[in-house]
């Protein structure tokens, strides 16, 4: 049996279910609420089942409405996709791009990217969205990145391996960690200030050693990396973040009898992989490209 069933009268079902009644669906589809009524009825007969009862003056889903609804948010989705792709051919090149990288991806690395995209995309606009920890899986998750640079995949989607951040211990030179002359215990970095940069997402994760009396967190990594460049506290940094602070000796590496060097690896995640426009896909393409260029570590640098 082949059921003829318009993609309208599924976004109708979605309007009614999510406006909360077929009144405020109306007034959300800018249509009549006999016409939304009536693409509902017809949704029942084509299909044969009853997808509303009512429950007091309410229309609430049915078991089947409920297994009905989940596969309508699925399709639709799946055609608003498919629409966008077709808008994304027609008019042959996006106009923006919407990047989100966490703050351990190597700044200097990721200009390079843009440098080289800008020259190939001149007319295409790119949105910098610069994130810590899970504020780079909401930004994916809430549609508002067409690629992400995260530490961690989420569930539902499937990241390419990128590079290797290195993180090392630090503080300036006269710090005083730097003035004990031996390997530095964890009980010694207990006593001294520890900076940190806060999760950028809701849920506020942590990350690394957290086990200083004394905690100062900042909002962005470039705040937490002045203010160890001015001796007001130890951390443990990405090493292609600081190699300038380190060149120049305002930071220097502790020797820690352990633990002095830990690694992240970075993955890269498009937000829609199979409906990706050329300017995505090739700022895609470069970021892999020149990642890959440094071996997939960034200690080299």
């Amino acid at each position: 049996m082949q059921l003829n069933v318009a993609l309208e009268q599924w976004r109708t079902l979605l309007a009614v279910v999510d406006a909360g009644g077929y009144a405020a669906a109306a007034e959300a589809l800018n249509k009549s609420q006999s016409a939304v009524s009536y693409a509902i009825q017809k949704l029942e007969t084509v299909l044969g089942v009853r997808v509303f009862r009512l429950s007091g003056r309410r229309a609430v889903l049915t078991e089947a409405g409920q297994i009905l609804y989940r596969r309508a948010q699925a399709l639709v989705e799946e055609a608003s996709r498919l629409e966008l792709s077709a808008e994304n051919l027609a008019s042959g090149v996006e106009a923006q791009v919407l990047l989100a990288v966490d703050g351990i991806y190597p700044v200097w690395l990721l200009l390079d990217c843009l440098k080289q995209f800008a020259v190939e995309f001149p007319e295409t606009r790119v949105e910098l969205m610069e994130t810590v920890l899970s504020g780079t899986d909401e930004a994916l998750l809430r549609h508002e990145a067409d690629i992400v640079i995260t530490p961690q995949v989420p569930p539902g989607f499937i990241g390419s391996a990128l590079m290797r951040a290195r993180f090392i211990a630090v503080a300036h030179p006269r710090h005083p960690l730097h003035q004990l002359g031996r390997p530095l215990t964890y009980q010694d970095l207990r006593r001294h200030r520890q900076l940190v940069v806060r999760d950028s997402g809701s849920r506020r994760l942590d990350a690394g050693w957290l086990g200083a009396e004394q905690r100062w967190t900042v909002s962005h990594l470039s705040t937490s990396i002045r203010a160890a460049c001015m001796g007001l506290g130890f951390a443990w940094y990405p090493q292609a973040k600081i190699r300038a602070e380190l060149q120049r000796g305002e930071l220097q590496p502790l020797t820690l009898e352990e633990g002095g060097a830990r690694y992240a690896e970075l993955y890269l995640v498009y937000a829609e992989a199979d409906y990706r426009g050329p300017a995505v896909r090739r700022l895609g393409e470069l970021l892999l490209e020149k990642s890959a260029a440094l071996g997939g570590n960034d200690s080299s640098q």
